[in-house]
C-alpha cells in the first residue's frame, strides 16, 4: 500500500498544449495549478470539478473520456478537446427510470445459489429476470455476524423495503433518532434517498429486500454522520415516510380468506398506497380459494411451513420454507396442502 499520498493526477496527452490548455480552462472551467518550463511549456497541471489533470505534450497515454455531471440541462452530443479527449455532459441527478413491466410466473427454491454483494454480504436472487428490470428481490445474509463494514449511503429508488427473516441487525436512519435493532418479523420502509447505515448483526442474519427499479444507484454520503441531530419522524421523502414495523408490538387480524390471519406492517399508509407488505399465517385452513390480482407485483416468501401453489395452466408446485413465488396479474392461483405452521411474507404493488 502506498502511504502519504499528497495528490493524484490523471495523465492525458496534450498534443497542441496551448490549444488544449485554453479549451480546458476557457470552455470547461479548469484552473491552472502548474505549467513548465516557462519558456516552452511541455506540461500543465490543471484542476477543477474534483479532479486534477496532467497535460503532457510527450505523453503517449490515450486521450480518454471526461464525464461532466451538469446541474442543468446538458448540451446534446459530445465535444472533443484539441488533444482528442471526449467530453460527455450528463445530468448530475437524473430521475429514476422504471422499466416497463414484463410479467411472469417466477418460482425460486430455497437452496439456489448465493453470490457476494456490497459490504461482503451474501445475496440470493428471488426474482431472476427481474420482471423486465422493474423489480428486484433478494435474500441477504451475513453468516458470521458482528460489525458490518458499511457506510452512510442512500438509494435512488421508487420503492424499497427490508424484512428481517432471521437473527437481528442494528441499523440507523436519517432523522429517525438513535440506532435500533430489527428482529425476525420486523420490517422497514426505506423511502427514496433516506440516508442509512447497517452497523452490526447477529450470526445467521437473513433479510429480504425488495426494490423498484431493479437496477438503481447506491450513493455514499460521507458528509453525514448518523445518527444526526435532527429528528423528524414525519419527514416526507418523495411522497413516502420512514416506516419501522415491530412484529412484537403488532396484532394479528383476520385475512381476506377464512382460516388465515394477517399482520399488517403499515406499508400502504407509509407509501401513500404505492405498496403493501404483510405477514400471513394459517389458522385452521388447509387451502385458499383461487384468486388473482391486477397490479404490478404480487410476491410471496414462505417463512415457515409448506403449501402447494396451484396456478391456472401450471402443474401443482410443492413449496417449503425458503421458497418464494411471484404471480403475474390476471393469473388465477391458490394454495392447497397448507400446513398448520405456514407463514408467508406477502408484498404487493400497488397496495390492494
Amino acid at each position: 500500500m502506498i502511504k502519504d499520498i499528497a495528490a493524484a493526477e490523471i495523465v492525458l496527452p496534450a498534443g497542441d498544449l496551448a490549444a488544449t490548455l485554453d479549451f480546458f480552462v476557457a470552455q470547461l472551467g479548469f484552473r491552472v495549478e502548474a505549467i513548465y518550463p516557462a519558456d516552452s511549456p511541455e506540461t500543465a497541471v490543471i484542476a477543477g470539478h474534483g479532479i486534477r489533470l496532467r497535460l503532457e505534450r510527450a505523453s503517449t497515454a490515450p486521450p480518454g473520456v471526461l464525464r461532466l455531471a451538469v446541474a442543468g440541462e446538458p448540451p446534446p452530443g459530445e465535444t472533443v478537446a484539441p488533444n482528442g479527449t471526449r467530453i460527455l455532459a450528463v445530468p448530475a441527478d437524473p430521475p429514476v427510470t422504471v422499466p416497463p413491466l414484463a410479467p411472469a410466473l417466477v418460482i425460486v427454491r430455497g437452496g439456489e445459489a448465493w453470490g457476494t454483494g456490497r459490504a461482503g454480504m451474501r445475496y440470493r436472487d428471488l426474482i431472476p429476470g427481474r420482471l423486465g428490470g422493474r423489480f428486484v428481490a433478494s435474500l441477504i445474509a451475513i453468516p458470521g455476524g458482528g460489525p458490518v463494514p458499511d457506510y452512510v449511503h442512500y438509494h435512488k429508488v421508487r420503492f424499497q423495503m427490508i424484512y428481517c427473516r432471521a437473527g437481528w441487525v442494528r441499523v440507523v436512519y436519517e432523522d429517525q433518532g438513535a440506532d435500533f435493532v430489527m428482529r425476525a418479523g420486523d420490517c422497514v420502509l426505506q423511502p427514496p434517498r433516506i440516508r442509512h447505515r447497517v452497523l452490526e448483526s447477529s450470526a445467521g442474519l437473513e433479510v429480504i429486500e425488495i426494490g423498484c427499479p431493479a437496477l438503481h444507484e447506491t450513493l455514499a454520503d460521507p458528509l453525514l454522520a448518523l445518527p444526526n441531530a435532527r429528528i423528524d419522524h414525519a419527514r416526507v421523502f418523495s411522497g413516502q415516510v420512514f416506516l419501522r414495523h415491530e412484529a412484537a408490538k403488532a396484532s394479528w387480524q383476520p385475512w381476506r380468506f377464512p382460516g388465515f390471519e394477517t399482520r399488517d406492517t403499515g406499508m400502504a399508509a407509509a407509501t401513500g398506497g404505492l405498496a403493501d407488505a404483510r405477514t400471513i399465517r394459517a389458522r385452521g385452513a388447509g387451502a385458499t380459494p383461487r384468486w388473482h390480482h391486477d397490479g404490478e407485483l404480487q410476491f410471496m416468501f414462505l417463512l415457515t411451513g409448506a403449501a402447494t401453489l396451484e396456478a391456472e395452466g401450471q402443474p401443482p408446485m410443492a413449496l417449503a420454507a425458503g421458497d418464494c413465488f411471484t404471480i403475474p396479474a390476471g393469473l388465477a392461483h391458490g394454495l392447497t396442502g397448507v400446513t398448520p405452521d405456514l407463514e408467508l411474507l406477502a408484498v404487493a404493488l400497488p397496495a390492494q
